[in-house]
């Protein structure tokens, strides 16, 4: 999994708030939905089940459960400023190159 420094910023920035009313929250990368032979995946946050396992990317320590797994090894999480603001979150490796 890998993670452009803009996106790990804006998290951290996202979650400041959350962490002070909960500091036990972390940010859950999960699949949000999958059709033919690709996902389209998301970001919350979340507290740490026991069945999770933690990837540590640009400092941040993602949740990722058990049923998410295969579908997020190879993952790009990346903020993008152009053509518009936002997180694009693609696997390139599950046939997942971008929105459609």
């Amino acid at each position: 999994m890998e993670m452009n420094s803009l996106a790990a910023k804006k998290i951290r920035e996202a979650m400041e708030p959350e962490l002070a009313k909960d500091p036990s929250l972390k940010c859950r990368v999960y699949v949000d939905h999958v059709h033919g032979d690709h996902a389209h995946y998301g970001l919350a946050f979340d507290t740490q089940k026991p069945e999770d396992e933690i990837v540590t990317v640009q400092g941040l320590d993602l949740l990722v459960g058990p049923d998410n797994k295969d579908m997020v090894d190879g993952l790009s999480i990346k903020f993008l400023l152009y053509p518009q603001e936002g997180f694009k979150i693609t696997n390139p490796s599950k046939n997942n190159h971008g929105d459609h």
